[in-house]
C-alpha cells in the first residue's frame, strides 16, 4: 500500500494483506497500518488497484470500513475480484473500470494506465502526474514475450513516459536477485502435458485461487487427455467463475464438473484444481493431506504444487508434501519439475526497464529488504546516481519536488493483525505470549495468604500444561515458594501484585534450572 499526497489530497495505490508466518500463531491476515490516514479518509481521492492478487487488494474491505464510498479504480477483472470480496463484507463499492491507455484526472492527480504482464490477467501499471512531479508505479510485472493471453508488458508505453520524464520510478523488486529473464508461462505447458499423460489415477493441482493463467493451463491439459476438472475451495470456485464469465478463462464445453460428482468418476478421468499451495492449514490441500477432507488421495494419484514457495511458508508446505506422500501419492513441486514460473521481472528485465524509462529517481517497491537493495543496485548500474535511489521500508516518507526525491522522515507503523472477528486487537506482545504457550507450556501457581499475619494458609499449588513432566516435579519448590511469600510479607510486601511476582520469580528460577524451560507462569494470590 502506497499513499501519495499533494496539497492535502491523498491517492492510494494498492491495499493488500500479508499472510501470517509460523511465529504469528492464530493470526488470519496482516493489514497495513491505516493510522496515518484514519482521520483523513475524506481527503482520499481514490484507491488504484494494479491487479487482483490478495497482497494488493486484500485489505480494501478493512479500509472501506472507515469510509465506504472511496472510489476504487482498476481493470475489469481486478474490480470483479474485489467486488466479490466486498460483497462478503456487505459493502457496496463505488468503482471505475479502466483499461490500458486510459487517462483520468482525480483532483490534483492525473492518472494514465499501461498494460503489464503478470501471473494474473489484466494487470496495470500507473503513471501519476502532479504539480510536484511524475511517478511511474509498475505494480507487479514481468516481461513474458509469449504470455498465454497475448497481452505483453507495454514497453513502448514505458518509453513514452520516459520521454515525457519520469521523476520517480517505483518498480517491482520481488525477483531482482534472480539473474537473466523470467521463464515464459508457455514452458510449463509441455511439462503439465507430460505429467497428465503419465498419471494413472487422480490428478490434484494446487495453486493460488487467483492464478487464472495456471488454471487455464490445467484445463487445457485436462481437456487434451480426456479428463474433467473440478474446482475445490471456496475462493477457487468464486474466482474462476468470475474469470470464466468475463472471458479471461477459456473453458471448453462440459469439461467442468462439480467436486461432489467428481468423487464418483473413475480416478483417471478427473483433475481437482484446489487451493493450499502454501500449506495454509484451512485450505483444501492441507486438509486432504491430514485426512480432514472428503477428497482422498493414495497410491497412483498425482499431486502438483503449481506455485512458488513464499519465504516463511517452507515448513508448512513440506509438512503438507510429507503428509500427501505418506498417503502414497506422488507429489511434484517447483523444486522437482518446472510446474511454476515467477510472475515477477528478473534482473535482466529490470535493467531493460531502467534503460527505457531513464528515471531521475528510483524507489524499489515490493519484496523483502534484500530484494529492494538488489533492485536499487541494478538502477545504479544503469546510471541512476546512488543519492537518487530511495530505500524506503514501511512508514518511510519520500518527498518529490522539482524532479528530486529524498527521504524526509517516517510515520510510525505497526502490523495490524486480523484475528477472527477482531482487527488490531492482538499486539506483538500477545503474539509472544502465544508463542511461549505453544513452545514452552503453561504453569499456574496458587496460594492463599492470611492478610493479618502474612502466613500461607493454603497452597502453594502448582499445575502445568504442555510440559512433559507431571505436577509432582514441582513438589521440591513448594517449600521455597511458601518461605519466599512469608518472608516478603514480613518485610512489608503486602500488595497482591508484589506477592505474585515473588512466586513468579521463585518458580521461574526453579523451572529454568531444573527443566531448562521458560514456560508462561501465571501466579495467583488470594488474601483471606
Amino acid at each position: 500500500m502506497t499513499v501519495f499526497e499533494i496539497d492535502g489530497r491523498l491517492l492510494i495505490v494498492d491495499c493488500g494483506v500479508l499472510f501470517p508466518e509460523d511465529h504469528q500463531p492464530g493470526v488470519d491476515l496482516i493489514l497495513p497500518d491505516f493510522g496515518y490516514i484514519a482521520d483523513r479518509v475524506d481527503d482520499i481521492e481514490a484507491i488504484v488497484l494494479t491487479h487482483g492478487h490478495e497482497d494488493h487488494i486484500g485489505a480494501v474491505p478493512y479500509l472501506l470500513r472507515l469510509r465506504q464510498d472511496i472510489p476504487i479504480i482498476g481493470s475489469q477483472l481486478t474490480l470483479a475480484f474485489i467486488e466479490a470480496k466486498l460483497k462478503e463484507h456487505r459493502i457496496n463499492p463505488v468503482t471505475l473500470a479502466v483499461k490500458e491507455g486510459q487517462q483520468e484526472q482525480l483532483g490534483k492527480f492525473g492518472l494514465e494506465f499501461v498494460a503489464v504482464n503478470h501471473s494474473i490477467p489484466d494487470a496495470l501499471a500507473v503513471f501519476i502526474t502532479t504539480d510536484g512531479g511524475t511517478v511511474l508505479h509498475t505494480g507487479d510485472f514481468k516481461m513474458d514475450q509469449l504470455p498465454l493471453d497475448g497481452r505483453i508488458t507495454d514497453l513502448r508505453g514505458f518509453a513514452k513516459f520516459g520521454e515525457r520524464g519520469v521523476d520517480l520510478f517505483m518498480t517491482d523488486s520481488t525477483n531482482a536477485e534472480a539473474p537473466g529473464f523470467t521463464t515464459s508461462e508457455v514452458e510449463i505447458t509441455p511439462v503439465l502435458d507430460q505429467m497428465f499423460s503419465n498419471a494413472e489415477g487422480r490428478v490434484v493441482v494446487a495453486s493460488f485461487s487467483s492464478h487464472v493463467h495456471r488454471v487455464q493451463q490445467v484445463i487445457n491439459a485436462a481437456h487434451a487427455h480426456g479428463r474433467r476438472v473440478a474446482f475445490v475451495g471456496r475462493s477457487m470456485v468464486r474466482n474462476m467463475t468470475i474469470a470464466a464469465e468475463l472471458g479471461y478463462l477459456n473453458v471448453p464445453a462440459n469439461i467442468l464438473v462439480d467436486a461432489k460428482k467428481a468423487d464418483d468418476m473413475p480416478p483417471e478421468k478427473v483433475v481437482y484444481m484446489c487451493t493450499g499451495s502454501q500449506g495454509e492449514p484451512m485450505a483444501a490441500l492441507s486438509r486432504i493431506a491430514s485426512l480432514d477432507h472428503k477428497l482422498r488421495v493414495g497410491p497412483g494419484d498425482l499431486v502438483i504444487l503449481a506455485s512458488s514457495l513464499i519465504p516463511g511458508n517452507e515448513n508448512a508446505v513440506y509438512r503438507v508434501i510429507n503428509g500427501l506422500m505418506r498417503l502414497g501419492a506422488t507429489v511434484v513441486h517447483q523444486g522437482s519439475a518446472r510446474v511454476h514460473v515467477s510472475g515477477h521481472a528478473s534482473s535482466g528485465e529490470l535493467l531493460y526497464c531502467y534503460n527505457i524509462v531513464k528515471p531521475k529517481n528510483v524507489m524499489p517497491v515490493h519484496g523483502e529488504v534484500r530484494h529492494l537493495l538488489a533492485n536499487g543496485k541494478l538502477a545504479m548500474k544503469t546510471g541512476v546516481p546512488e543519492k537518487n535511489v530511495m530505500f524506503a521500508e514501511n512508514g518511510v516518507a519520500v518527498d518529490l519536488r522539482d524532479g528530486r526525491a529524498r527521504v524526509v522522515g517516517a510515520v510510525e507503523t505497526h502490523n495490524v493483525y486480523v484475528d477472527g472477528s477482531s482487527v488490531g486487537e492482538i499486539t506483538d506482545a500477545e503474539l509472544k505470549d502465544r508463542r511461549i504457550l505453544s513452545e514452552e507450556g503453561f504453569v499456574s501457581v496458587f496460594a492463599v495468604i492470611d492478610s493479618s499475619n502474612g502466613k500461607v494458609v493454603s497452597g502453594p499449588e502448582v499445575h502445568a500444561r504442555g510440559i512433559a513432566e507431571g505436577d509432582d516435579v514441582f513438589d521440591a519448590v513448594l517449600p521455597n515458594i511458601k518461605q519466599a511469600l512469608e518472608e516478603a510479607a514480613r518485610t512489608g510486601s503486602t500488595d497482591q501484585r508484589q506477592l505474585q511476582q515473588v512466586m513468579r520469580r521463585v518458580l521461574g528460577r526453579y523451572v529454568g534450572n531444573k527443566l531448562r524451560r521458560r514456560p508462561m507462569i501465571i501466579p495467583i494470590v488470594i488474601e483471606s
